[in-house]
Formats: structure tokens, C-alpha cells, sequence
């Protein structure tokens, strides 16, 4: 009995220790299948619990050349709601839904609050974790919303939940709209302009904070060691004057309704430092309404017609086979070209006329045929010294997108007879107007081609980072004598040919007219469709800016360069002129001088509609909606443009009076400490950038105590 008591706990025991040992192994086992094969898994499963979230920086603003916001970030908010968070409660919800639904409808005045207030009720039976209230809510509205009925609660209490979302704005809407640009993200990943060219700089650098998640999808940060902040984006100081680009917008429309036009392009540049300060691109859509949709200035890539001339004229000249006053026999405004007719506009017919002559009235057969005799037996010299001068590069300008210049080279296969002819008068090459500016530029700058810049200088809260200067793309186009010898054709173009209309007696413009078919197809051309141009620079004798239009498919049967393009330069010449004193010559006699227009102080339309109309004085406000308004004068008067004030940024108070600033400060919650007396001249807090509460701002006045 002993015995066979003892054999049973033996044999009970094993069994328990093998058992024991089974479980230890299969353990082992799955802990090295586990480490072996699913390690991936479980990890991904440990970091579902511990993440970094980004932290959003603050993207840079965009400003012309004197200062005025042309893009801005500004704050949007969402207002969401969690139904299923543990400490919003139904007694919370039921007590207060009536309540909160009135004030949304109050705020927003979108919908009855009967409609907030069941909508609210069904999703709350829903269980919504993440329930739009209302998008697009600004800065100073959250504010009163957090004041709400059971959103004063808080995230936990009340199931509110805020989702910042910043929006670029362009205070100044249309204007240079193509130029500043912006970016598309995604699948329509897309960059254009300014906002294009300097993506990095403007996003500035996210920052990570590493979170821990607690409950449901509340995270809490594991510690400020574990934070990295973020880097806001640069501003950048483009170098468009705003009021020339409304005046080059301005006129490039009139022309463009006038002449019912398909589309245009003007480009403002300064001679010395190749500063765009103006750059318009308007086009018609198929409703008969014009926009910026494209930026042909930098982009389209024509045949330019009779403005390449210019760059034949410098060819003959450099190369010594022509003189100024050299003959050439136009005959009777007609010639043929291997079976093609080339012919002559305007003084076609005029015989025996001399080289200036020739190039003054932009005849075609008269230019080609001497680029013909001289160059048909060895047209690659032709076309090399048109390579010298860099027609044939691209620009390399910052901005995206840039056309390529195509002047094809004798061993092409698209070379043929009629290349040569053609070339010199403008056709079978092609070239952008930014690009043709660029050479035409170059003449006005004593032969310096420069490349053409958009920005002057990347700032970091207010302080410059970075300028940009003026880079040279070719010291010589050509030789001075040459030079002088274009400079004095260029003047005579309008002095004595195509462009007469443009003479004036304040000031000299030296430039060069051209109309060219539109190319349609390799077939030939359409004649009913032009494009007509002027490009050229001023003062003639000390050139400070160059201009060119392009207005393309005219079709009110009138189509030359001069009558259509024309207008257009001289238009923003004559407003440049009218600014800038200097260039006034210094001999001109007080009485001469006209009755200047009444300044004002940049201020409230309403007020300053008031007191222009008790003093019978001429104000022009641009836009009847108009609220606070920035204010010039020019010929006709005191021109008021409207002042956008974002609602939650530092508003810009320069040019007003101490009782307006200070109004438009304070109720901000800015506190503003006075410099002196008279015109704000300066102010030490940014334009458009965010306000922070309790800020002080430091106005400098035009007149200063002591």
C-alpha cells in the first residue's frame, strides 16, 4: 500500500514539473518569436502610445518696396466638438445647449439658434469625437466664443477642441497677384512666383514636441526636453512699388478693353540695379473679363517682330559692314525672298533711304536686305554676335518658369533660306518680353546687361538676413561707339518715326516700336492677329527706367505698336515723371512750376470725404467701400486707396495722425508710447505681424519735441 502510494505522488509530481516545464519552454518560445518575427509590430503598437506631434511655424510675409503687406499669413480657427469626452457630462450639455446655441447664432448670424441647437443634440446621440461647429472663425471671434456657455468649460468639461489653420491673404488682391504667387501642395503640388521661388525661406522650420497619449485621444507633452521649436519663416522685401504696379495694371486694362485683346504684359525694371518694380499680366477669359492668370512677361516665349531689330542693327554695326548714314534702297516698300514677300508698313516706298532711317521707321525690307548682303554667304557670324550679346540664354531669374529664348544656329535642321531675312526683322527666333527688356536695358545701361531681381532683402522679425544685389549677366553687349550710334537710332525712333506719338516736352524716351503676325501654325501665319509692343527706357539722355508692353491679338483693326503699346509706356512714364523731382531739369523757373495738389494724412474715408468736401478740394477714393485709406497726390488731386487692417495684426499707421493710430492701436490692445508730434513716420512694431497682448508699440513722429 505504502509503496504503490509513494509511485502515485512520483508520478504526480512529474507530471506537474513537466507541465511546469512545457509552460516554460512554450513562454521562452513565444518571447523569441516575438523579438524574432513580430518586433515591428509590437513596436509600432509601443509608439501608437508616445509620438511626435508637429509644431506649425509662422510663414513668412511678403511686402513691396515701401513697406506694404502683399501676402500674409492670417489665423483661422475651427470650432470642434467631443461628445464622448468622460468629463462632458449630459447634465453639462442639457443645462447649457440652449444658451450656447444663441450665442453662435449671435456671433455668426448663419443660422437660427434652433438650427445650432439641433444639430448639436444629434450629434451629440451620435457620439461625434470630432464634430465641426463652425470653420473660418477669426482670432477676435474665438475670443468671445471661448466666453460661450459650456466652451468656457474648457477641452475636457465643455468638449471644445480649437484647429488653427492659417490662410495667405493678399491684402492688395489682383495686383502683381501672379508675380507674388503661391504654393499647392499634394497632388497639385504647384509653385509660382515669390511665393514659389523662396518656399524654404517663407515656411520657416517645423518644431516637434514629443507626446504622450493619456485616455482616449487626449496627449499630454512627456517633458519641455523633449521640444524642439520651431523656426518661423522669413519675410521678403519684393522690390514692386505698389503704386506703379497699380498704374501699369491700370493702363494695361484700359488698352486691353479698348482693343479688345486677348491678353498683355507690361514690365517696369530700373536701369541700374535691374529692380522690377512693376510687372502686369492681364488676360481675358471667356467671359470678356480680364485677370492674372498667367505671367506671360517671364513665360511666353514670341517671335518679338520689329524690337529684334535692335539687335541686327548692333550686328551690322559691331561687325563694321554699316554706317548710320549709309544708303539703302527700300524701293517700293516690297521684296521677295525665295518666293516669299516681305513688306513694308507705314513710309514703304520711300526709295533710297539712309540705315537710321531704315531703323527710325522699322522697315522691314529695308533691314533685311542689308542683313542679307552682308551676312548670306556667312550668316553663322550673324548669328554668333547674337549669341555674344546672351539672346540666346535664359535670364535665371528666381522666379519659376521661365520661357526659353530659341535663336537656332546655321547647322539646324530647321534652318533654311529665309532664316536669315527673317531673323533679323524678328521672326523664326524667339524670345520672352522680360528677356528682350533685359537687352534693351542693357543699351540704357552704357551696354551692362544685368539680370532682372524681384527681391531686395529676407528679413527675421525685422531684422535683414540677407540682400540681394545686382548681378551683371554681360559687362559689353557691344562697343561704345556702337553704343552711341543705337542709343542715337533708339531716340530718333521716337523723336522722328514710328513712335512720334510718344514725343512730349518734359522729357525724352528712347525706344523702339514692333508689330508681328501671330504664329499659329508651321503653315504660315493668320494675318488678322498681331502683336503689337514697345520697349524702351528714359530720361533718354540719363535713363533711369526701362519699360516694355506686349498687348497680343488686337482685333479692333488696329494693331501697330505704337497705337496700342504706346500708350501704355507713356501713361506710366509720365506718372514716374510727375513723382520724382529729380528728374524735373534744374533750370525750370518757380512760376513754371504747376499748382501742386493738396497733401493729406493717410486716415478714415468717411472723415476725409468730410472735410475735402467742406474745403472743395478734389479727392478721388478708389474704392467706394473703402474704411481707413492710404492717401497720395498726384496732378488730379489727393487719390485714396483703401488700407487693409487685418483683424488680428499689427495694423499699419504710417502717414496718419496721432488720433487715428492711436485708435487703431489701442483697439488692438496695443499700448502705444508717442515720439513727438504730427504724421506717424515710423512705428517699431512690423505691420501684419501677430499681436501679442500687452505689446508696446513705438510711434515716431514727424515732428519731434526739443
Amino acid at each position: 500500500m505504502i509503496l504503490s502510494l509513494k509511485k502515485d505522488i512520483l508520478i504526480r509530481t512529474s507530471l506537474i514539473y513537466l507541465g511546469m516545464l512545457l509552460a516554460g519552454l512554450l513562454i521562452l518560445g513565444k518571447a523569441l518569436h516575438l523579438q524574432l518575427f513580430e518586433k515591428e509590430v509590437w513596436a509600432r503598437e509601443e509608439n501608437s502610445t508616445i509620438r511626435h506631434r508637429v509644431i506649425e511655424p509662422n510663414r513668412g510675409n511678403i511686402y513691396s518696396a515701401d513697406g506694404r503687406l502683399l501676402a500674409v499669413s492670417v489665423p483661422f480657427y475651427e470650432i470642434r466638438m467631443d461628445f464622448r469626452s468622460e468629463s462632458f457630462t449630459r447634465e453639462i450639455f442639457d443645462r447649457n445647449v440652449d444658451a450656447l446655441s444663441k450665442a453662435l447664432s449671435d456671433l455668426f448670424q448663419d443660422r437660427h439658434w434652433t438650427t445650432y441647437k439641433r444639430e448639436l443634440v444629434r450629434a451629440r446621440q451620435d457620439g461625434h469625437r470630432y464634430y465641426l461647429v463652425k470653420r473660418d472663425v477669426t482670432y477676435t471671434q474665438l475670443q468671445q466664443v471661448k466666453k460661450f456657455p459650456i466652451y468656457e468649460l474648457g477641452r475636457y468639461q465643455g468638449g471644445v477642441m480649437y484647429v488653427q489653420q492659417n490662410k495667405r491673404i493678399k491684402p492688395y488682391g489682383v495686383l502683381a497677384a501672379r508675380t507674388v504667387g503661391y504654393t499647392m501642395s499634394g497632388n497639385l503640388r504647384s509653385v509660382v512666383g515669390v511665393e514659389g521661388a523662396y518656399e524654404q525661406e517663407l515656411k520657416g522650420v517645423e518644431g516637434y514636441r514629443l507626446m504622450r497619449k493619456i485616455r482616449g485621444d487626449v496627449w499630454m507633452p512627456v517633458s519641455d526636453a523633449n521640444e524642439i521649436e520651431p523656426e518661423d519663416g522669413q519675410d521678403i522685401v519684393t522690390t514692386i512699388d505698389v503704386d506703379l504696379q497699380d498704374v501699369a495694371e491700370s493702363a494695361l486694362l484700359d488698352q486691353l478693353i479698348r482693343h479688345e485683346a486677348d491678353h498683355g504684359s507690361v514690365v517696369l525694371m530700373e536701369v541700374k540695379t535691374g529692380r522690377v518694380r512693376a510687372i502686369a499680366n492681364l488676360a481675358r477669359d471667356r467671359f470678356g473679363n480680364y485677370g492674372e492668370t498667367y505671367n506671360f512677361a517671364v513665360g511666353e516665349s514670341t517671335e518679338p517682330g520689329s524690337t529684334f531689330k535692335l539687335a541686327s542693327m548692333i550686328a551690322l554695326l559691331e561687325d563694321g559692314h554699316i554706317k548710320p548714314d549709309d544708303p539703302v534702297d527700300v524701293g517700293n516698300g516690297i521684296t521677295y525672298y525665295y518666293g516669299q514677300k516681305v513688306e513694308d508698313s507705314g513710309e514703304g516706298g520711300a526709295g533710297r533711304i539712309t540705315v537710321k532711317r531704315a531703323f527710325e521707321v522699322s522697315s522691314n525690307v529695308g533691314i533685311s536686305k542689308i542683313v542679307d548682303a552682308h551676312y548670306r554667304d556667312k550668316p553663322e557670324q550673324f548669328v554668333n554676335r547674337l549669341y555674344e550679346m546672351g539672346l540666346n540664354r535664359t535670364l535665371g531669374i528666381s522666379i519659376k518658369g521661365e520661357g526659353k529664348p530659341d535663336i537656332k544656329y546655321t547647322d539646324s535642321e530647321l534652318w533654311s533660306g529665309l532664316s536669315l531675312p527673317f531673323m533679323s526683322i524678328g521672326y523664326e527666333v524667339r524670345m520672352t518680353p522680360l528677356q528682350m527688356l533685359a537687352f534693351y536695358n542693357a543699351v540704357a545701361n552704357d551696354g551692362k546687361m544685368v539680370r532682372p531681381i524681384f527681391v531686395e532683402e529676407m528679413r527675421s522679425h525685422g531684422k535683414t538676413v540677407k540682400r540681394f544685389s545686382t548681378e551683371v549677366l554681360n559687362n559689353h553687349i557691344c562697343s561704345r561707339e556702337t553704343l552711341e550710334q543705337v542709343q542715337d537710332m533708339l531716340e530718333g525712333v521716337v523723336e522722328n518715326g514710328t513712335a512720334r506719338n510718344l514725343v512730349n516736352s518734359h522729357y525724352k524716351i528712347a525706344g523702339k516700336t514692333g508689330t508681328a503676325q501671330v504664329a499659329l501654325n508651321k503653315e504660315g501665319y493668320v494675318e488678322s492677329l498681331y502683336q503689337a509692343s514697345f520697349v524702351g527706357y528714359f530720361p533718354a539722355e540719363d535713363p533711369k527706367y526701362s519699360c516694355i508692353v506686349v498687348v497680343n491679338a488686337p482685333s479692333k483693326q488696329i494693331y501697330y505698336g505704337n497705337l496700342v503699346a504706346g500708350p501704355i509706356f507713356r501713361e506710366i512714364t509720365d506718372r514716374i515723371y510727375a513723382r520724382e523731382v529729380e528728374m524735373h531739369p534744374g533750370h525750370v523757373e518757380l512760376a513754371e512750376i504747376p499748382v501742386q495738389a493738396p497733401y493729406s494724412k493717410s486716415g478714415y474715408s468717411r472723415e476725409l470725404s468730410a472735410v475735402f468736401s467742406y474745403l472743395d478740394l478734389p479727392l478721388r477714393v478708389e474704392s467706394k467701400d473703402a474704411g481707413w485709406v492710404s492717401t497720395r497726390s498726384d496732378e488730379s488731386g489727393v487719390v485714396a486707396t483703401e488700407r487693409v487692417i487685418p483683424g488680428q495684426m499689427v495694423p499699419n499707421v504710417v502717414d496718419m495722425g496721432l488720433k487715428d493710430a492711436l485708435y487703431l492701436l489701442e483697439s488692438k490692445g496695443l499700448k502705444v508710447v508717442v515720439d513727438g508730434r504730427g504724421t506717424v513716420r515710423d512705428q517699431s512694431l512690423r505691420p501684419g505681424t501677430v499681436i501679442r497682448g500687452g505689446e508696446v508699440v513705438s510711434l515716431k513722429m514727424s515732428i519731434r519735441e526739443g
